[in-house]
Order: structure tokens, then C-alpha cells, then sequence
């Protein structure tokens, strides 16, 4: 029931449709309460005779009837109409609040989770809420009402009939176990709908090397699994669905028998009118409709209870990385950077840096080298607060990074990753992400900064040409040219360039050279470089062996020393 309440004040917005909704539900069950006694009476005046002096009473009855069953027609046009409203409203809601959650987890909630699932979470698990929300909460609460005043009529019609019709009612207690065992199979099968569509996504993305591979067989055969794991899980919960409803039916159906067996006898030893008979038999129809629908809704509340589990495990999951209570937001900064005593490790893994520490002032070049795996990109990271260190403290003109907001350090710095990501929107878009209002001529001069522009004045569409999902249609030069130009366009104090010519040829390497060394001064720039060619020029080189600064210093002064950025560089010569 917590889980319930908590759901439904996510519908606070849209409370007065649920209850308007709700209040037609009962309008409606008040009528098909009515609707019984009217007929009686309707029978009660056929069987006291001279009907030719009662046809009036009979048609204003009939009259009434007919105008309850309008109201009960407008009605349920209002609940079905009203209910759907609030519930994909705050579907829609939710889905928007997860999204937004998902955002600010940091990058090691992402470590183990894949696109497909995180997906499936905010889209498949939250629409089984609408169902849960306009229908099956709802008529739950209006037909347990509907059982006890129909209950309650039985009572007055005849009491021990009334009695003899609770008999069946232990058995379906008993079935009460059946919608705990559906819950566990629709969890499964929420959770098998989530890991295919994060096969499917994996597979979609990487269908070249698919493809290439000749690898079709073996991904089928894991989209064929995953799909057939959560079809059994599905038909297993139906299975015991398909137990429940015709147990319930056949349990309650033995109340009706006993009516049928024992009404007539006591009407002819008691008298009891044959109207009244009848109107029981009419309400008894009403008592046991409500156990056949309830019986029937918890499937749709075990679908509802086992998405609510699933989105709830992400919204009550808290990021590592955020704003400390007393963080500040600053302004522009001068791009001066300082590690100091830096040491950090992944989810306490073994030790990916150790004790680093060195100062970029504002306007330097640093330039970070060492073999695959020293760390490199995790220092970028740990400058983006992606992670915080383990020990040790990072700072910006003298501000630790913890101390100011995520957004305002953000504010500071751009990112040209190794692996490039863009949108599949046009040129013009994608270099303007960073920067928000920025004109057709700033996006043109950081195209030209980023040597890009040549190549994008000759597309047909130019700057408005669409690159496909991830730049699919472009190089992989062209794609890291375009995130150099996104951010040279945001104009950050600090710029962290993760290989971004790894991919780019030695001409197009030359002219991104050339734009980087027209940035040296006027921002600072950390470069993590495995081609040491576009790196001379920088104040400082450090060089990383096993997680920790094993030599720094400029070009001349590292290849003077003999070590291990000599090694490198004279590999990259013999290369």
C-alpha cells in the first residue's frame, strides 16, 4: 500500500479528475444498486393484478429506470474519460521525473546498466501505471462499496438467504494466494522485457560490426531468448490467471445455486413474494459481479505493483557525485587548475591514480602521456567531477571543485572525448550544443578554428546538412573536428582534449595543431595525447606510468631526461 499512496502524489496535479472520476463510479454503482429495487416494484405491482389502473405507475417506473441508466451512461463516459486524463498525465509526468533523475546519477550508477534497460524503465514500466491508475484502483474501491451495500440489501430482503449466500466466500479467501504468484512472474517478465530491449539497442548500434562479423545467428539467437524468457514469464502469470477467474466463477456460481435450490422453498413455506425473489436474485447477480471483477484487477494491480518496484529502485537511487549543502555558484574562473595529492580508485577496485599532483596555470598547456590504462582519462573525469577522489583535493583558482556547484564548474570547462557523440540533428546544431543562441557566424569561426569548415561549405545543405544517428554518416575525423568545434564555440576557461586527433589524418592533424596552438594563452588546455607530435609545444608534459606521475617537464627537457617519454617518442619515430 505504500508503494500505491506514493505512486498516486505523483497525480497531485490532476487529483480533482481522479476524484470526479471516482465520484462517477459511485454514481454508477448507486445506480446498478437502484436499478433492482425498481424492477421489483415494477413485478410487485404486475402481481398485485388490475394492471389496466397501474400502467401509469409502471411507465413512470420504467421512466426512471431508463433516465438512471442515462445518468449511468454520462457517468461512465466521465470516469472512463477523466481517469485516463489524470492517469497519462501523470504517466507522463513520471516519466519526465525519471528522466530527469537518471540525469543527475553520477557515472558509476552506468557502469553496469545498459541503454535498453534504463529504457524500458522509463517507457514499459511507468504505462502499466495508467492501467493501474484509471482502472483498476478505481473500480477496486467502488466494487468493494458495491459488495457491502449490495450485501447490505440482501440483508433486508431476506436475512437467512442472505447468510446462505456467504457460504462460498472461505473458498475464494483460499484463492487469495493465486495474484501474489502472478506479481512474481509479471516482475520477471518486466525485468526480461528490459534486458531484450537493451539487447535490442546493443545490436542496433553496433549492426556494422555485426554484419562484418557475420555474427547475425548469434545475436537472433539472443533476441530470440531474451523474447522467449519473457513470453514464459507473461504466460506463466497468465497461467494462474486463467486458474483464478474460473475458480472464482465456479465458487460463486455455488451462491446462485443456493438461492435457486433454497429460495423457492422458503417462499412456499413462508410466503415470501416472488418480486422480492426475484430482486435477489438480481442483486445476488450484483454481489458476486465484484468478486469476479476484483479477481479479475489484480492482475492489472500485480502488472501496476511490479513497475512501481522498478521505477522507484531509480528514484530512490541517490547520485555519488552532487552538490555539497554548502556549495556556491561562481562565475567565470581564470581556467587555473591544481591537483593536489589526487589518489582515486573505482568502486574500491584496485588503485587507478596515486598521489598525483601538478598546477596548470591559467593560459598553460598540460599535456598528460603515458601507455593505455595509466589513468589519462580519469584525471578528465575526475576534472569534470564525473567521480570525486578517493583522497586528495582538486581545485580551481583556488576553489576546491567541491565547493562550487556542478553546474557552475561545469560553466567552466569543455570536453573533446576519444570516442565523439553527436546528435542526429544537423551540423549547425550540434556545433551550437554547448552554446545556446549562438549565430550562423560564431558557429562558422569555430568550424574554421576546428578545420571543418572547408568540408562542410561543400555539402549541398551545408551548415543545416542532418549527420544521422551519432554522426553515422560522417568520418570519424569529421566527428572529432565537430566536438572541437562545439567547444571552441562555448568559450570555456578550460578545455580538456581527450585524444581528439586520434582519429583525424597527419594533414588534418597539422590544421587542428594549428587551431590548438591558436588557443594556447587564451584559455588553458589539458591534452591527453597518445600522438606526441601535438603536444610539443606544451608548458608542461606529464608522463604516467602505473597510476602515478613518473617524469614531467617540457619536450626538451623530457627527452633530455631519457625516459619513458623518450621511449615513447622514439616509438612513435620508428612508427
Amino acid at each position: 500500500m505504500k508503494k500505491i499512496f506514493r505512486l498516486f502524489r505523483f497525480a497531485g496535479p490532476w487529483a480533482k479528475h481522479l476524484v470526479f472520476a471516482t465520484i462517477a463510479l459511485f454514481v454508477i454503482s448507486g445506480v446498478n444498486l437502484l436499478a433492482p429495487e425498481i424492477t421489483r416494484r415494477i413485478i410487485a405491482i404486475m402481481e398485485g393484478g388490475n394492471l389496466e389502473y397501474q400502467i401509469d405507475s409502471i411507465i413512470t417506473l420504467s421512466l426512471v429506470l431508463l433516465g438512471f441508466f442515462a445518468v449511468r451512461g454520462v457517468c461512465q463516459f466521465l470516469n472512463s474519460y477523466l481517469s485516463h486524463v489524470a492517469s497519462w498525465k501523470m504517466v507522463n509526468r513520471l516519466r519526465c521525473i525519471i528522466y530527469d533523475h537518471l540525469q543527475k546519477l553520477s557515472m558509476s550508477y552506468y557502469h553496469d546498466k545498459q541503454t535498453g534497460q534504463l529504457m524500458s524503465r522509463v517507457v514499459n514500466d511507468t504505462e502499466a501505471f495508467e492501467n493501474l491508475i484509471a482502472h483498476a484502483l478505481p473500480e477496486v474501491i467502488t466494487n468493494i462499496v458495491t459488495l457491502v451495500g449490495v450485501f447490505v440489501i440482501l440483508l433486508t430482503i431476506n436475512p437467512w438467504l442472505a447468510l446462505m449466500v456467504c457460504a462460498p466466500i472461505p473458498f475464494i479467501a483460499l484463492l487469495s494466494a493465486i495474484p501474489r504468484l502472478m506479481g512474481s512472474f509479471f516482475s520477471t517478465g518486466q525485468k526480461k522485457i528490459a534486458e531484450l530491449n537493451a539487447v535490442l539497442q546493443d545490436n542496433f548500434s553496433g549492426i556494422k560490426e555485426i554484419q562484418v562479423f557475420n555474427k547475425q545467428e548469434q545475436e537472433s539467437k539472443k533476441v530470440r531468448e531474451k523474447s522467449t524468457q519473457h513470453a514464459t514469464a507473461l504466460i506463466k502469470a497468465l497461467f494462474y490467471a486463467g486458474i483464478l477467474m474460473p475458480s472464482v466463477g465456479f465458487v460463486t456460481t455455488l451462491g446462485t445455486i443456493i438461492v435457486l435450490i433454497a429460495g423457492p422453498i422458503i417462499a412456499v413455506r413462508t410466503g415470501f413474494p416472488i418480486s422480492d425473489l426475484v430482486a435477489f436474485l438480481l442483486y445476488l447477480n450484483l454481489f458476486f459481479a465484484p468478486v469476479a471483477t476484483i479477481t479479475r484487477l489484480m492482475e492489472d494491480i500485480q502488472r501496476g505493483l511490479a513497475g512501481t518496484e522498478r521505477v522507484f529502485e531509480i528514484l530512490d537511487t541517490e547520485p555519488d557525485i552532487k552538490d555539497t549543502p554548502h556549495a556556491k555558484k561562481v562565475g567565470r574562473l581564470s581556467g587555473q587548475l591544481s591537483f593536489n595529492g589526487v589518489t582515486f580508485s573505482y568502486n574500491d577496485d584496485a588503485t587507478v591514480l596515486e598521489n598525483i599532483s601538478f598546477e596548470a596555470k591559467a593560459g598553460q598547456m598540460i599535456a598528460l602521456v603515458g601507455p593505455t590504462g595509466v589513468g589519462k582519462s580519469t584525471i578528465s573525469g575526475l576534472i569534470a567531477r564525473f567521480y570525486d577522489p578517493t583522497s586528495g583535493s582538486i581545485s580551481m583558482d583556488g576553489i576546491d571543485l567541491k565547493e562550487m556547484t556542478l553546474e557552475s564548474l561545469r560553466d567552466q570547462l569543455s570536453l573533446v572525448l576519444q570516442d565523439v557523440f553527436l546528435w542526429g540533428g544537423s551540423i549547425s546544431e550540434n556545433i551550437a550544443y554547448g552554446c545556446a543562441g549562438a549565430s550562423p557566424e560564431e558557429i562558422q569561426n569555430a568550424a574554421k578554428v576546428a578545420c571543418i569548415d572547408e568540408f562542410i561549405e561543400s555539402l549541398p545543405d551545408k551548415y543545416d546538412t542532418l549527420i544521422g544517428e551519432r554522426g553515422v554518416r560522417l568520418s570519424g575525423g569529421q566527428k572529432q573536428r565537430l566536438a572541437i568545434a562545439r567547444s571552441v564555440l562555448r568559450n570555456s576557461p578550460l578545455l580538456v582534449l581527450d585524444e581528439a586527433t586520434s582519429a583525424v589524418d597527419t594533414e588534418t592533424e597539422r590544421e587542428i595543431q594549428n587551431a590548438i596552438d591558436r588557443l594556447i594563452g587564451q584559455r588553458t588546455l589539458i591534452v591527453i595525447a597518445h600522438r606526441l607530435s601535438t603536444i610539443r609545444k606544451a608548458d608542461l608534459i606529464i608522463a604516467l606510468q602505473d597510476g602515478k606521475i613518473a617524469e614531467c617537464g617540457s619536450h626538451d627537457q623530457l627527452l633530455a631526461i631519457d625516459g619513458i617519454y623518450a621511449a615513447l617518442c622514439k616509438q612513435q619515430t620508428m612508427g
